[in-house]
């Protein structure tokens, strides 16, 4: 706290705009950040807080203001605290604060974010954790799976239906499958998992696989089916002490659909605007004409590339 008490918002705010460059986030994002962050601390500064001094009252006090005093929508609400989500994340980045405070009130207030966004039970780990997770498997089949899981927050079904020629390599995108559940269809990969999907893909070339698909079991040669998933993933947690099969807690099993928990959560935490979240999530449109028909998907792999957590994954290579 000592080191946030002795710099003067504007300063702050002013390295976190740094920040957002260097992770090259676009100037569209920063600007709708500053926009929400700006009337943020007008309000506070009325009430003579800085943010030093912000509290779980202050943004109750600030949600009020914004739903009664200046009618935003709900939509738009959630924009002011993705943004100061944002803002929290990076002063707890920079040593600044202990806890992002923001977390825990959108949980809690902004319900329909708790909704889509949030399992409170499910198994959440660090980013260290993942690092930890996925550079001890080995098997070059089961790291590519860990890899893409976390870096794209897939369903196991569209993992396992993944072909080959679903790949674009000069976009690092892959175009899933059509399913019900699945709004948009392309989702982005980084070079790390760029890296293990083509150190998979070399060893499944060598053991003349019968079928298209990207994983294949050893056994079999066919498409790996959905417990040859689950187990490439389980038993691994189960090692680290991540996946206890025995217990009934929910809390206390690591599965595939931890990995887009995972996804989705370290992205909104890094800033990543909900929005972009939502459409590489592919989550199912409920309006007629909708907002994500209407996104560039050139801004959001940017801001994908930016936001996504490394894994440390080029420590590899030799």
């Amino acid at each position: 706290m000592n080191a946030l008490l002795s710099r003067s918002d504007a300063d702050i705010i002013a390295d976190f705009v740094t920040d957002c460059r260097l992770r090259d986030m676009t100037e569209k994002s920063i600007q709708s950040y500053l926009s929400c962050i700006k009337i943020f601390t007008e309000f506070m500064k009325r009430r003579r807080v800085n943010l030093a001094q912000v509290s779980r009252e202050e943004l109750k006090l600030f949600l009020h203001y914004l739903r009664t005093e200046r009618g935003v929508k709900q939509k738009t609400v959630k924009e002011y605290f993705s943004a100061l989500s944002a803002l929290w994340g990076f002063m707890v980045d920079e040593g600044m604060l202990q806890n992002n405070i923001v977390l825990p009130f959108r949980r809690r207030y902004l319900k329909q974010y708790k909704a889509e966004y949030e399992d409170e039970r499910r198994k959440l780990l660090t980013v260290e954790e993942m690092s930890l997770l996925v550079n001890s498997i080995l098997d070059p089949r089961d790291k590519a799976i860990a890899v893409l899981f976390a870096k794209t927050g897939i369903r196991r079904s569209e993992l396992q239906a993944i072909d080959l020629n679903d790949i674009d390599w000069s976009e690092l995108s892959i175009t899933l499958k059509p399913t019900k559940k699945r709004s948009n269809r392309v989702v982005f990969f980084d070079d790390e998992c760029a890296f293990v999907l083509k150190r998979w893909i070399s060893v499944r070339n060598e053991i003349s696989p019968r079928t298209d698909g990207l994983f294949i079991s050893y056994q079999t040669l066919e498409r790996l089916d959905r417990n040859g998933i689950y187990s490439a993933i389980t038993k691994y947690a189960t090692r680290l002490g991540l996946h206890d099969p025995s217990s009934r807690r929910l809390e206390d099993h690591f599965g595939p659909h931890c990995f887009r928990h995972w996804f989705t959560t370290w992205l909104l935490r890094r800033g990543m605007r909900r929005e972009y979240v939502k459409e590489l999530r592919g989550d199912r449109r409920r309006e007629a004409i909708d907002i994500y028909d209407h996104l560039d998907m050139d801004e959001v792999r940017r801001e994908y590339l930016s936001c996504i957590p490394k894994l440390g994954l080029y420590l590899l290579r030799s």
